[in-house]
Parts: C-alpha cells; sequence; structure tokens
C-alpha cells in the first residue's frame, strides 16, 4: 500500500512539473490591446521623436549598423534602424536587434502604431511575442504617451531598408523565462521639466545610465552599488570594457565633480560627431554612447546632472579599459 501510495505521489510531483514546464513553454507575455491610434507627424513631434532616438534613448545605438573601426562607432550611413547582431558575451545565446524602418517585408511596415508604442513601452511584438529585454522597455515603460508618440512619428519618417533580421535564438531556460518581463504600461503623463530633479530622474531612465552603470551578478544588477560602476562589456572576439562609477564619491565616482565639468566631459566627442570619427584601434573600443550624448541640449544635460550629482557616494574604483593607457582608462 504504502509503496502505492508513494507511486502517486512521485506521478503526481512529476505531473506538476511537467504542468509548470508547459506553462512556461507556451505561456505568452502579460499584454493589453495596442492603442487603436494613428499618430498625427507634428513638426513638434518629428523634432522631438528624432531627439529620442539618436541623442536620449540612443535606439539608433542598438538598431544600426554601425562601424567600430571609428571611435564609438558611428552608425554607416543609409543603415539607420536596418538591425544587426548583438555580439556581447552576457546574452545567453544569439540576439540581432530587429529592422525598425517602415520596409513592408522586413521592417515594422506592416505594423500599427498602437503596435508600435506596445513594443516599445511594453516589450511585446506585433504576432504577441515577448521582445528580449535588452530591449530597454523595463525603462521605456515610463515614457510619457506625448514621447512615445513623438518617437513613433519619427520612425514612421526613417527610410525603408529591406533587411531581414533572425529571429532570437536565446538558451534554455532563459528562452522561457523573458516571457514573463513585459506587462501592460497603461497612460503615462509628461514630466515637468521644470523640476530639474524630476526631469533628471526621467531622462537618466530613458538613457539606461543606471543599467549600464551598475555591476552586475548572474545576470542581475548588484543592490546597493547602482551607479557605482563596473558593469563588464565584452564581444565576442573583441574587447572587454566595464563602465564607470558615476556616483558622488570623491576618490572614485565623480564627486568632486562640478556642472561646467560634467558639460564639458558629455561634449568631449562633439567635434567627432559633426565631422566624423577617427580610426581607432580596440585599446579605445567604448560602448558608452559618447558621440549621441555630445547633442544632448544644455537643459537635459543640467537636468541629468541634477540626479546624479544626488546619489548616494560609493566607494568603488573602476578600470574601465583593463590594460589599455591610462589616459583612456575613464572612456
Amino acid at each position: 500500500m504504502w509503496m502505492k501510495v508513494i507511486g502517486f505521489s512521485a506521478l503526481a510531483l512529476v505531473g506538476t512539473a511537467g504542468a509548470g514546464f508547459s506553462y512556461l513553454y507556451y505561456r505568452g507575455p502579460a499584454t493589453a490591446p495596442p492603442l487603436d491610434i494613428v499618430i498625427e507627424p507634428t513638426p513638434e513631434r518629428l523634432k522631438r521623436g528624432e531627439y529620442i532616438f539618436t541623442t536620449v534613448a540612443d535606439c539608433e545605438g542598438c538598431h544600426s549598423e554601425r562601424d567600430f573601426s571609428r571611435f564609438n562607432g558611428p552608425v554607416i550611413a543609409g543603415r539607420r534602424g536596418v538591425g544587426t547582431p548583438l555580439p556581447l558575451t552576457e546574452i545567453p545565446g544569439k540576439l540581432w536587434s530587429a529592422n525598425i524602418t517602415p520596409d513592408k517585408e522586413t521592417g515594422l511596415g506592416n505594423w500599427t502604431d498602437g503596435e508600435k508604442v506596445r513594443a516599445i513601452r511594453e516589450g511585446v511584438s506585433k504576432d504577441g511575442r515577448a521582445l528580449f529585454p535588452l530591449m530597454p522597455y523595463q525603462n521605456f515603460r515610463y515614457m510619457s504617451d506625448e514621447d512615445v508618440y513623438s518617437l513613433v512619428a519619427y520612425l514612421n519618417t526613417l527610410p525603408p531598408v529591406k533587411n531581414a533580421v533572425p529571429k532570437p535564438e536565446i538558451e534554455f531556460p532563459v528562452s522561457m523565462l523573458y516571457k514573463g518581463v513585459p506587462r501592460p504600461a497603461g497612460s503615462v503623463a509628461s514630466v515637468n521639466r521644470a523640476d530639474k530633479l524630476q526631469y533628471g530622474q526621467y531622462l537618466v531612465t530613458m538613457a539606461g545610465c543606471a543599467e549600464c552603470h551598475t555591476p552586475f551578478e548572474k545576470g542581475a544588477p548588484v543592490a546597493g552599488m547602482e551607479f557605482a560602476g563596473g558593469h563588464v562589456f565584452e564581444i565576442h572576439g573583441g574587447p572587454k570594457v566595464l563602465s564607470a562609477n558615476i556616483t558622488s564619491d570623491k576618490a572614485t565616482g565623480i564627486g568632486a565633480w562640478d556642472l561646467t565639468r560634467f558639460q564639458e566631459r558629455l561634449a568631449a566627442y562633439r567635434d567627432y560627431d559633426r565631422n566624423g570619427s577617427p580610426r581607432v584601434g580596440p585599446e579605445k573600443f567604448t560602448l558608452m554612447p559618447w558621440l549621441n550624448f555630445s547633442r544632448l541640449s544644455g537643459e537635459d544635460v543640467e537636468a541629468i546632472w541634477e540626479y546624479i550629482r544626488r546619489r548616494p557616494a560609493i566607494t568603488n574604483m573602476v578600470n574601465t579599459h583593463p590594460g589599455a593607457p591610462a589616459d583612456i582608462s575613464r572612456r
């Protein structure tokens, strides 16, 4: 009798485990229907959308083909938004950014504006798939309605480019687990730009500063080390770089800086952005979007500084370019 009980219990456990596996394997992401909306491409929206795309959120950095033989990998002419392999070693598998040009066969040409808004802020594709969360929709869920409308309006103006991009090949079990990341965002009010601290937090969130400048362990940010640097970025077959400590620690962060120095640092490569980056070797490789951030408006730089300088000081000495000459160790 006891053997039967044990046998039935074992079958029950196997059945429960199987049901749980099936749920995780076949489930779709939490989602809401896309907005039934056609976004009016006003001049103001197009200007704001381009600024978000090219500067604040650096959408072009991930979704464009770039020339990494030159400093900071400027976008190759005619290849903005076409999608590209993302060869970071931290990705568990193979991942390509999507073609987000309006091409009808390989891009977003057959997507509605509401489906684009949902993908940006909620991480759900047109066909209902969860997008891999390297796409920072967990940050973009806080993007205001007006800003996301502006971004979509600008996306609609990109020249359509035919470029078929493979679907993700993410390793198990991450391939199942990330389906649970998306969730509906609802409506998001515009931030008060007059409140520099609030607006600075908004910009820092859109730019993903915390994600890049916080060390990770086992795929998760280390609690209590926000903005302290040390996040490792490594390209398959390429160089390794670490993010800098941007907390207010005076010895290992930017606590000794003032607004002027912060402004000058972000604008340091403005000439490269305007006139072309020089060719560089792997020792000067960087994923920090210096070219993009050199375009930030004065108002936005001040707001970012107001938020960053108030972050708690954390002592964490980081060598951002292991093995590289000291003069570029802060890039």
